[in-house]
């Protein structure tokens, strides 16, 4: 999967905006790019350990893609206290549908595809993330 450095640059720094709750937001592009995000609300009632997008975003993302936008890839979710990995929770709430998953930290963030039977719980697989200066 391919990014600009400033586009993963903003991601990252929407996702550690808050340094005790997860943040999360939709990532957005085709063809092999993330070449847009989407913020979103967390509306889960623990935001300290966990997420859930906002459903209203997600909607307005998936029926914009119906109408020629860029497709939904996945999305991006902060873990401020923890590894830049999905977690046991996040397998948990996972389907095996081959979206992905920017997990980002205090240092680094990670992608990964959610599949059956990945290497990590069993559920996703990494994936690298090349960082280009310009989309393309």
């Amino acid at each position: 999967m391919h990014i600009s450095r400033g586009l993963l640059a903003a991601i990252v720094a929407d996702a550690r905006a808050d340094p005790l709750h997860e943040r999360c937001g939709l990532l957005l592009g085709g063809a092999g790019w993330i070449i847009n995000f989407a913020p979103a609300a967390n509306v889960h009632a623990e935001r300290m350990r966990h997420f859930e997008l906002d459903p209203a975003v997600l909607i307005a993302a998936e029926r914009a893609a119906r109408a020629g936008g860029p497709m939904v890839l996945g999305h991006y979710h902060s873990h401020p206290a923890g590894p830049a990995l999905p977690s046991l929770a996040d397998a948990a709430a996972a389907r095996p549908d081959g979206r992905f998953w920017l997990v980002i930290n205090a240092l680094e963030a990670t992608l990964w595809q959610s599949v059956e039977g990945g290497a990590l719980h069993g559920r996703f697989a990494r994936v690298a993330l090349a960082t280009h200066d310009a989309p393309p």
